[in-house]
């Protein structure tokens, strides 16, 4: 997906599904915009590879930036109600990025699209590090914005490792550099680091969400 913000900036997102023995996984949802027939695009992208929406069972927000949560909910174009766009998954929500995110509301983050979460009983609501059916990981990376979370996931030794906007792109792992947009551009620059070579030794499968030249590959 591309979209140009303000007339300048293009933006290149790419959700990932991953499919395991016991799941449908989705990391992250995007900037929820509609195809020219009226369908979401990601749900549009899903179909044309073969998964009905409704079969997704997790959703992983690394955070809730709108280029990233965009897609977490969205309009009924005919009936005006708001409901969460994939309604059979459970969603897996930083508290407290939940909460800075409404607070924030503005530039970074779109509070209309986020406020259903605190009203869903299929939200849950991570807080620092934790297991989820103990064989996804994940932990409070705090770099990109306060509240980031990444996540590996290990499905019987084969480990995909999502990093969000603290790994967003290939080249951001190998160059070492501070940046400006970060909330804490030098843990970032840090964590990248330390994932790069956790990823080497554990063998994890990297998933760049801003990389559309090199989605996903390893160390």
């Amino acid at each position: 997906m591309q979209q140009r913000s303000g007339g300048s900036l293009l933006v290149e997102i790419q959700p990932f599904l991953v499919i395991t023995a016991h799941d449908y996984i989705l990391f992250d949802t995007g900037l929820g915009l509609r195809n020219p027939n009226g369908v979401l695009q990601i749900h549009q992208h899903l179909i044309d590879n073969g998964v009905n929406p409704m079969d997704i069972t997790k959703v992983l927000m690394s955070h809730l930036h709108k280029d990233h949560s965009g897609g977490v909910s969205a309009v009924d174009p005919i009936s005006g109600q708001r409901s969460l766009t994939f309604p059979q998954a459970t969603y897996y929500v930083n508290r407290h990025e939940m909460e800075y995110a409404i607070a924030q509301d503005g530039k970074s983050y779109h509070a209309e699209d986020l406020a259903i979460l605190q009203q869903m009983d299929n939200v849950i609501f991570t807080e620092g590090d934790g297991t989820i059916d103990d064989y996804i990981s994940y932990e409070m990376s705090g770099g990109h914005c306060p509240y980031h979370q990444v996540f590996v996931v290990d499905d019987e030794g084969d480990k995909v490792f999502y990093g969000g906007d603290e790994a967003p792109q290939v080249s951001y792992m190998i160059r070492r550099f501070v940046a400006k947009y970060d909330f804490d551009g030098k843990r970032s620059m840090e964590l990248r680091q330390q994932y790069m070579q956790r990823g080497k030794s554990e063998g994890w499968t990297f998933l760049y969400y801003h990389d559309t030249k090199l989605p996903f590959g390893k160390f």
